[in-house]
């Protein structure tokens, strides 16, 4: 195996660390595996768009979701560092609200995957960062949704000392209890 999967305090959001091989000249991993990541973290999953965003310092993106056309996300960092938020938004599940941070980075090679019926967000730390996410379905506008990223019911604890740069999207993102969540 040439990853190490570790559940989070939301068992459906996973750690993904892969297997690094290194010497003078550089390194190596694979970054996805098909077939181990059906075995360790999810099966039935296919993935059918990559997307790639790089932001500066301060920048927060989320917390976003589709409500219909749910996506799945398998994200990472390829340079600098983020911290990568998912909030569980299904109204039937125990962990309805809670939230799970883990730190990205160029350096450690962490994945973290997002399944559906979760709202995404994430902090740049770093003074820039590049940004790579698989999602399991495609984007459609009409369908996106945004809550407000420091909600006080869901209380993520942002790793921040200043105001983030925020979208307008994300400004106008609304608390959990307005939401549309999913069943």
């Amino acid at each position: 195996m040439t990853i190490q999967v570790t559940a989070t305090a939301l068992p459906e959001v996973k750690i993904i660390e892969p297997k690094v091989f290194g010497d003078a000249r550089g390194y190596f991993y694979e970054s996805f595996n098909a077939v181990e990541f059906a075995e360790h973290v999810e099966a039935g999953v296919t993935f059918v768009q990559d997307n790639h965003s790089r932001s500066a310092k301060g920048v927060l993106r989320g917390l976003h979701y589709q409500i219909q056309h749910a996506q799945g996300k398998l994200v990472r960092v390829v340079e600098g560092e983020v911290f990568d938020v998912a909030v569980d938004i299904r109204k039937s599940s125990p962990n309805f609200g809670k939230w799970e941070g883990v730190l990205l980075s160029g350096d450690n090679h962490r994945q973290l995957w997002i399944p559906p019926g979760f709202a995404h967000g994430f902090a740049m730390l770093s003074e820039t960062a590049q940004f790579l996410y698989k999602t399991t379905d495609y984007w459609y506008p009409e369908h996106e949704r945004s809550i407000l990223w420091n909600d006080p019911e869901i209380g993520i604890e942002w790793p921040m000392d200043w105001e983030p740069v925020l979208a307008a999207k994300d400004l106008a993102g609304k608390p959990l209890s307005e939401a549309d969540c999913f069943a």
